[in-house]
């Protein structure tokens, strides 16, 4: 197929490129930065320059290239600007989804998060609403997600790819990442909140094997959520930081999510099923 790429320099897109190409795909991947078109060439794809918040720009390259495909790998996460990031969700998915439109495409992929589900006991499915009542500042992530799912499901054939938190390579949680610092500061606690962790490597898998996936939304996670205040411990070790302290409590919507869905019906098998080994595993 011919498959355009939105964000394929990201965390996850620069892991994917090259899964798409070896798969024998035609793929053209966009970058809004000039100096890493490089990169894009190098995994053997064609690289485009374009930025997502120019409407116009985005319908006259997505016309030129007229793919069968396009994957939504946006984001703006490498500052931990989530004002910026629900932007992106919020207009960069718009201009996508109309230039998809416009030149006729009827599949899209697209990134969401498996943390925006609305408070409950038990992690979610994805029969749970999504957490539309939520104050600021969760709000704001909330508002860009359902923004973002809105604008992808006008596409007749779309896959929502509801992805837990990423850890490995370039994320936050990589040795020399925001979250990494942090606990080696001992300025992160480990509280009762659940997160559902997921992988670069499975997230990227998940995004190629969802070529050929039914419509709807999909909790790309791991086998295990986990309270902080187990997970934390773990990385601090894998880390060799010092033991985080422990702080009771959770923040709204902490509750982890369920990967049942993508492994019994979608036969989907995470390279990494849990945390536990996969810290140890990304940050040799």
């Amino acid at each position: 197929m011919n498959i355009f790429v939105a964000g394929s320099t990201g965390v996850i897109g620069q892991l994917l490129l090259p899964k798409l190409v070896q798969a024998g795909h035609e793929v053209v991947g966009m970058t809004h930065n000039p100096q890493r078109k490089e990169f894009i060439e190098s995994w053997g794809a064609r690289g485009v320059v374009a930025d997502a918040f120019d409407r116009e720009g985005m319908i006259a390259v997505i016309e030129d290239i007229r793919p069968d495909v396009v994957i939504h790998q946006l984001t703006s996460l490498s500052e931990w600007n989530l004002e910026d990031n629900a932007r992106i969700r919020m207009e960069g998915t718009r201009h996508l989804v109309e230039a998809a439109q416009a030149a006729g495409v009827k599949r899209m992929i697209a990134q969401s998060i498996s943390w925006a589900y609305e408070p409950g006991d038990y992690p979610a499915t994805e029969e749970v609403s999504l957490d539309i009542h939520a104050p600021a500042p969760r709000k704001s992530t909330i508002d860009g997600i359902v923004s973002l799912e809105h604008a992808v499901a006008q596409l007749p054939n779309h896959v929502i790819l509801r992805y837990g938190m990423l850890y490995g390579p370039n994320t936050w949680y990589d040795a020399k990442g925001s979250v990494a610092e942090k606990v080696v500061h001992r300025a992160l606690p480990s509280t009762d909140g659940v997160t559902s962790f997921l992988h670069v490597e499975d997230a990227a898998n998940a995004a190629l094997l969802a070529l050929d996936w039914p419509i709807g939304p999909v909790n790309i996670v791991d086998d295990e959520p986990a309270a902080g205040r187990l997970w934390l411990p773990v990385y601090a070790d894998a880390l060799q930081a010092p033991t985080p302290e422990y702080q009771a409590g959770s923040h709204r919507g902490e509750r982890g999510a369920s990967n049942a869905k993508a492994r019994k019906e979608y036969g989907w098998e995470p390279l990494y099923p849990t945390w536990r080994s996969g810290f140890a595993h990304a940050l040799e």
